[in-house]
């Protein structure tokens, strides 16, 4: 590992020296170290000999999935078979010169193994220890297996995304696990600041169902000031299809509403009493919604956003995610970043809101499972004939080779 020392730190990587063990596997957590790598951190992803499930989790190419090659940029992997001692006190001698332990075990695991915060930190107290679960540590819940799509579930998420087939449904990619990734790199931020001050770490707990809740925002507050029937609150804002594809319209003022209706040439709309303010629409939602579905099959969605982005209505077509890739945007924004693991191909992600200068565009690929296993032994001080040994023992595992 490198040293403790953040004297280099820029404002492109204002962690540079820090140090981190990731044990996490899936998204949240890793997702977390990688936003601190992304800042400049050394990141150690300490993985089993079957690598972390992610690298499995959906299509694979080599020893990856499109959720590893991502959530693991910028990392080194240390593969430990912790059904050994000598792989258990690798972690523990790794642990007392770390800044940040992340794990995302089930509560209670870590301790049973000698890793938990309690014994970790009376060798290291500026350790700032971060457990990632599904539902807290504590609490009648804590010990319920959870996902991502259960988070969303219990969070409230899912029974707000309700269809146009009148179905409730998980939103299509991982947001439970990437705000709680999000929520768990601002606690660590936050904790970094105030161990500058306080002079010792402490223990984070972040769960997946408490981020995503968080992540609702006002909907708790609607629910319980409208009697758990809350008014959709952008009417007659959403999804249009065009005569060649899909627009999104919303309306966040009055005047926009009005501005909408002349591009359709239909004033009437704007002047019936049932479409008045944005309560009246959301009372009437489906006479107004139904009015609308028909006018916009007239014209192509380029036709469309010409007349209402002239006309300053909110409204832009539904990219896929390649079709965002290739945009103009991304182009000279340069919001999306490439990188190339063995065996995978090329990986893009978009870049990281509120980075700056090339650092994150410099991080290595993700890596093998195991791939770095010999070299951070050798930086934390083992011998070549110790590591050997662990190594033939199973303790320790380096990658296979083709």
């Amino acid at each position: 590992m490198t040293g403790s020392n953040a004297s280099g730190a820029t404002y492109d990587a204002p962690y540079r020296g820090l140090r981190v063990l990731d044990f996490g596997q899936g998204v949240a957590s890793p997702y977390c170290a990688y936003l601190l790598a992304a800042y400049g951190a050394a990141v150690i992803k300490v993985e089993p000999p079957e690598g972390d499930w992610s690298r499995r989790l959906g299509t694979t190419y080599g020893n990856h999935s499109a959720f590893s090659a991502v959530y693991n940029r910028g990392k080194r992997s240390l593969c430990l078979d912790l059904k050994h001692e000598k792989a258990l006190k690798v972690a523990r001698k790794l642990a007392q010169e770390a800044d940040i332990f992340i794990e995302g075990l089930r509560p209670g695991v870590m301790a049973r193994l000698g890793l938990g915060y309690e014994l970790l930190s009376r060798a290291n107290p500026r350790l700032i220890y971060l457990s990632i679960s599904g539902f807290g540590q504590q609490g009648p819940y804590s010990q319920r297996p959870c996902s991502d799509s259960i988070a969303q579930a219990c969070s409230g998420l899912v029974s707000i995304n309700v269809g146009a087939d009148n179905i409730p449904h998980r939103v299509g990619t991982t947001i439970s696990d990437i705000c709680t990734g999000l929520y768990a790199f601002q606690a660590i931020s936050a904790a970094l600041f105030a161990r500058a001050t306080v002079g010792k770490g402490r223990w984070i707990d972040v769960n997946l169902t408490q981020s995503t809740a968080a992540l609702l925002g006002h909907k708790l507050a609607e629910h319980m000031l409208e009697s758990g029937r809350p008014r959709p609150a952008a009417v007659p804002g959403g999804t249009y299809q065009t005569r060649d594809g899909w627009l999104m319209v919303t309306l966040v003022k009055e005047a926009q509403f009005r501005r909408l209706c002349s591009v359709l040439q239909r004033d009437d709309l704007a002047a019936d009493p049932r479409f008045s303010d944005f309560a009246s629409r959301a009372d009437h939602a489906d006479a107004l919604i139904g009015e609308l579905r028909k006018i916009f099959p007239h014209d192509t969605t380029d036709g469309w956003l010409a007349k209402l982005q002239a006309a300053d209505v909110l409204a832009d077509r539904i990219f896929s995610p390649g079709e965002w890739l290739h945009s103009e945007y991304v182009r000279e924004a340069n919001a999306a970043i490439r990188s190339d693991p063995a065996r995978v191909g090329a990986v893009y992600a978009a870049r990281t809101p509120g980075t700056t200068g090339g650092a994150e565009d410099a991080l290595s690929p993700a890596p093998d499972i195991g791939q770095h296993s010999r070299a951070v032994l050798l930086e934390a001080g083992y011998d070549t004939e110790s590591i050997e040994e662990m190594i033939s023992a199973g303790a320790v595992v380096e990658p296979t080779r083709d």
